[in-house]
């Protein structure tokens, strides 16, 4: 068994924080390159090269590209063979998230209740935390902030199962029209399909997880996302909003088993800032 002490958790979350709001991700550049490059719309255009020297400007002058620092998103991979000593788990990683977006001077956004109070924590605690027991010694952090822009266009649906597959890409292009210009595109979509109601969810927002450069193992969900990311680029949407041919970079769908009677589809729109960092302990 090999011993992890949560002291060794708390910098490596501080650091992700700061990282994953600074630095966009060498795939996302790329792809809107290459998105601008065929761009038929001038101010299309203009606005992808405007957001790729805001890339440009974030990491040189190591500020935030964009005011909305997110929600603290953490996935954690944790190993069997790991036993985690000197602390709550949970609380390492809330204090790493206190000391990055303290030191980092990136904005906290977390209320203490949704209704009542909405007063801020003050320290953008506390963390979405998802822990996912895998085999191995490792412990694998990602911290992927998460801005209110996007999150709030997503959505989950409780489909039929004789809804089909065509009914699944109505769902989610319908889901990005009716989205415009508030997730500041162009997007990426995260899909997540099966599972039940929750799970379904969690599956779409995890899908943002995966390089833009990476194609989907499963070549019939490869062929759904070629599909969808035709039909959301027809809408005409457009990077902010502004008219274009790009609306989205790319869709990412995850998939599970599922009840015979059901067809749960959650999809979880990121913007352009698509912002995760990884590292393993």
């Amino acid at each position: 068994m090999r011993v992890v002490d949560v002291s060794e958790i708390i910098p490596v979350v501080a650091r992700l924080c700061v990282e994953a709001n600074i630095y966009l991700d060498r795939d996302v550049i790329e792809s809107i390159e290459e998105f601008a490059s065929v761009e038929e719309s001038p101010l299309a255009r203009e606005i992808l090269e405007q957001i790729l020297e805001n890339a440009r400007l974030a990491a040189v002058e190591k500020m935030p590209m964009c005011q909305d620092t997110g929600v603290a998103v953490v996935f954690v991979e944790l190993g069997q063979e790991v036993c985690v000593v000197g602390g709550d788990f949970k609380d390492a990683i809330n204090e790493g998230v206190r000391l990055g977006y303290r030191e980092g001077f990136l904005r906290r956004s977390m209320v203490d209740d949704p209704i009542f109070n909405r007063k801020n924590t003050g320290d953008n605690t506390p963390a979405v935390i998802h822990t996912e027991l895998v085999p191995g010694r490792d412990v694998k952090i990602t911290v992927a902030p998460k801005g209110a822009g996007s999150e709030n266009m997503s959505e989950v649906r409780m489909l039929r199962p004789a809804d089909g597959l065509e009914g699944l890409m109505e769902f989610v292009v319908d889901r990005v029209s009716r989205s415009g210009g508030m997730p500041c595109p162009p997007v990426i979509v995260g899909v997540g399909v099966g599972g039940d109601f929750e799970q379904c969810a969690y599956l779409s927002k995890k899908a943002l997880l995966r390089p833009l450069n990476v194609i989907n193992p499963d070549h019939r969900w490869r062929s759904v996302e070629d599909e969808l990311l035709k039909r959301i680029n027809r809408l005409g949407i457009g990077p902010m909003g502004l008219g274009g041919r790009t609306t989205a970079l790319a869709v990412q769908i995850s998939a599970m088993p599922c009840h015979i009677a059901s067809l749960p589809v959650a999809v979880n729109l990121q913007c352009h800032a698509q912002r995760h960092k990884t590292a393993v302990i």
